[in-house]
């Protein structure tokens, strides 16, 4: 089959054959339809995130090991299955979970394999879905979309579980307010998830206007500019100056978060979900003084994404897919996701 893999970081990806798996026991042979290309995506080619004070964070260091095919926002049809696979047949229109965790850990054991203490992931720690198939250690990790597009559901598998888990557990209670940073493919999956499940005035800050103006679209009450204007004045303008209730990063960066702090009111609870990396510093007195929560929030368990999908079934969400590639465009696609020039969510489809 063939494949895109990062052979090392830095390196453009390698298009080439490898052998296609042959699915065992519970596997199953997906045949790839779509990809959607990730920022998590971006991370492994660089070969890691900006950590504090400039220092490199190695996704090497974290378990990652190259040559591998990335790519964990599958969806696509079964091709074939092992012996003790069951509850699909070939044909079955279907999205990848692909936050799979060793099955042992307490996290595992709780249901959140996205937390595992030594994940397995998809794309990310084994091959994914940069390929014309991708092989699921196991069918639990399937979910059926029949019905559904295949290019709109597959960046459903992160982006849509990542925004979907941040706006559960921002916890958001009748009549608050919202801000969410950054107007990317994550922050308008979660302005639209925020906009259909809880009753906040939704404000969203971005520096780009025509992704502000797509959050307008999607139900955003007021889009901020942070480049133009000051995000904290034009918050506490709007909120008679005590500022917001929640806050949902999608950049999750040096900046960003020292600013969030500032647009905060007491007992104003701030969801870090971004990978962009750095640090902040704190004013730790303050934090008890106003009683602030800060909640860390990394993608979500596959119960999410069942509840997920079946809120695109009743087309409540909808991924905003703005770009199409082939498998022999893949570093194209990761060239203009770098640069910004990419609108909600780009897919490569083999």
């Amino acid at each position: 089959m063939k494949a895109a893999r990062i052979l090392k970081p830095k390196e453009p990806l390698a298009i080439e054959n490898v052998n296609t798996p042959k699915p065992r026991s519970t596997q199953v042979l997906v045949k790839v339809q779509s990809t959607g290309v990730c920022h998590s995506d971006l991370h492994l080619w660089e070969g890691g995130y900006a950590g504090p004070t400039g220092v490199f964070m190695k996704v090497e260091d974290r378990g990652v090991k190259f040559p591998l095919i990335p790519g964990h926002e599958v969806a696509g049809t079964v091709e074939s299955m092992g012996e003790d696979a069951e509850g699909f047949n070939a044909g079955d229109k279907v999205l990848v979970y692909p936050w799979i965790g060793d099955g042992i850990c307490p996290a595992c054991r709780n249901g959140a394999e996205n937390l595992c203490d030594k994940p397995r992931s998809l794309g990310v720690y084994q091959d994914g879905g940069y390929a014309e198939y991708v092989l699921v250690p196991h069918y639990r990790y399937l979910v059926n979309v029949e019905g559904l597009d295949l290019n709109n559901v597959a960046s459903l598998a992160c982006s849509g579980l990542t925004a979907y888990s941040a706006v559960k557990n921002a916890d958001a209670k009748p009549a608050e307010s919202l801000v969410i940073v950054g107007a990317g493919g994550l922050g308008l999956m979660g302005v639209q998830l925020a906009k259909a499940l809880t009753n906040t005035t939704i404000m969203v800050a971005d520096l780009d206007d025509k992704r502000l103006e797509e959050a307008k679209k999607l139900g955003a009450d007021y889009v901020i500019n942070s480049k133009t204007k000051d995000p904290v004045k034009e918050i506490k303008d709007l909120t008679n100056g005590l500022g917001v209730d929640l806050i949902i990063d999608f950049v999750n960066a040096s900046q960003t978060v020292a600013t969030d702090i500032n647009m905060l009111r007491k007992r104003g609870r701030l969801v870090l979900v971004g990978l962009f990396g750095g640090s902040v510093e704190l004013n730790l007195a303050l934090m008890p003084l106003r009683a602030l929560r800060i909640i860390g929030s990394y993608t979500g368990r596959y119960a999410d994404l069942v509840e997920l999908v079946a809120l695109a079934k009743k087309n409540v969400i909808k991924s905003i897919v703005s770009r199409k590639f082939k498998l022999d465009e893949a570093n194209d696609a990761l060239k203009q996701l770098k640069e910004g020039k990419i609108i909600g969510r780009a897919v490569i489809s083999p």
